[in-house]
């Protein structure tokens, strides 16, 4: 879709793709846990978790030109894919969630050489093993892919353990964007109504992903690392004030890997827009810059935004601010140029 005179570039962060055709990986590794999809009627499937119901998917979810027609409808000109969390599968085998990311990986490299002015690709790695993660970085982004999905924590381990600093130490001298989004929520087990763990344990699990890296050093050590944090930084916006107050009066607890007040850190990383609240787009703004905030929307799923852009642009009028939000973080974060789209 050409741009006219009136609009502005529009690149989406946050979205998610899988493949039509998942491989039967239980029956390849030979245990369960895996998902597929049932395709039960025309359009539309059933993600299964071996015999669970997880989730109804439409075809916008693995069809490219689905989503190029509703992409046109909606004005936005690039999605960046990036696959569903829950088949990230750190829980397996590293060398049969090497061989599932290699499909997810391949998958969406071929969408990204297909289309390229209209997608961006984000792989996904075995991140429990970091030496399986890195050397499918690497591959990732040799096929053409601008960085990786990744959880907010890998099974037991926060993105502050030791184990996983040599993925980011190679991530950033790739410089490999890197998009943390939450899975596995926290406390699922007493947030069994209402839908709750998604309203409260991902904002919950950003913020642990966000406060795991600063106090972890990660930030303090690779200065040139870009990542972004899916749904605005989760709750990790709203409670700053008290992170930082808990760094001043507990450093014996807070500052053990790294002296450094956690505000210092503001600006060094990206959020995605997806907060769907005016108040809170104008807070992020004022917190941490329009130019470190790239649209983001979740799409094709319903708790996501479901008119992209609509928030940013009724929340603000001035064309720089809007410019950036919409394009001009991403660009930055993605290390690409507005010319690979126009």
């Amino acid at each position: 879709m050409p741009l006219t005179n009136d609009q502005i570039l529009t690149i989406d962060i946050h979205t998610h793709i899988l493949p039509e055709h998942i491989p039967n990986f239980k029956k390849r590794f030979g245990y369960g846990g895996f998902i597929h999809l049932d395709h039960h009627k025309t359009g539309c499937a059933r993600m299964m978790m071996d015999n669970k119901f997880f989730r109804e998917i439409q075809c916008n979810c693995w069809d490219p030109k689905q989503r190029i027609t509703e992409s046109d409808e909606q004005n936005v000109h690039v999605q960046v894919l990036s696959t569903v969390p829950v088949l990230f599968a750190y829980w397996a085998k590293p060398k049969d969630t090497l061989e599932v990311s290699k499909v997810i990986n391949d998958h969406i490299a071929g969408i990204v050489q297909k289309y390229p002015k209209r997608f961006v690709g984000l792989g996904t790695l075995p991140m429990q093993d970091p030496d399986l993660a890195i050397q499918e970085l690497r591959r990732c982004m040799k096929i053409g892919l601008r960085g990786v999905e990744i959880g907010s924590h890998i099974n037991d381990w926060n993105l502050s353990n030791p184990n996983l600093f040599p993925f980011f130490q190679e991530a950033e001298k790739l410089g490999a964007a890197i998009f943390v989004h939450p899975w596995d929520m926290m406390g699922q087990k007493k947030m069994p109504e209402y839908w709750l763990p998604w309203l409260v344990g991902m904002p919950a699990e950003t913020s642990l992903a966000i406060c795991s890296m600063i106090f972890g050093g990660i930030f303090e050590r690779l200065p040139n690392l870009k990542v972004a944090f899916a749904h605005g930084g989760g709750s990790f916006p709203a409670t700053i004030g008290r992170i930082e107050h808990g760094f001043n009066v507990r450093p014996d607890l807070c500052a053990v890997d790294n002296p450094i007040n956690p505000k210092n850190y503001l600006g060094k990383f990206f959020f995605d827009s997806l907060v769907h609240d005016k108040n809170m787009l104008k807070y992020l703004v004022d917190l941490v810059g329009a130019n470190r905030i790239a649209l983001g929307t979740d799409y094709p799923f319903p708790l996501g935004e479901l008119q992209p852009g609509k928030l940013i642009k009724e929340t603000f009028t001035d064309f720089k601010t809007k410019e950036a939000l919409l394009h001009g973080s991403a660009l930055e974060w993605l290390s690409l140029d507005k010319s690979n789209f126009i």
